[in-house]
């Protein structure tokens, strides 16, 4: 992914490309979910650390599954919003059965 690709409709091909193993699609489901729960509980309990928390857990999830289960560099590295983006429509997409595991 070296070119900024120019709207997300084109990113995100090379997005579902980059995250094919299931492994892959596990830990950044299961990342963004420990993000959110981080994001619900800092607000609920006025804690910003949970925010942070929920944050580093995502991140470490995700970069564990491409190092690790995908062996490529993390989109984030060259496009962090529209990777943030891409994780948030896959985990979704997940929750309703648009993309498998």
């Amino acid at each position: 992914m070296s070119a900024l690709p120019l709207t997300f409709a084109e990113f995100y091909p090379r997005y579902l490309r980059d995250h094919q193993q299931r492994g892959t699609r596990v830990l950044h489901f299961v990342g963004t979910s420990l993000f959110l729960v981080g994001a619900v509980a800092a607000l609920v309990l006025l804690k910003p650390i949970l925010l942070l928390w929920g944050v580093a857990a995502a991140y470490g999830l995700a970069w564990v599954g491409h190092f690790f289960v995908e062996h490529n560099r993390p989109a984030t590295f060259q496009h962090p919003w529209f990777s943030l983006r891409g994780d948030f429509r896959l985990y979704f997409d997940l929750w309703r059965g648009r993309e498998r595991f």
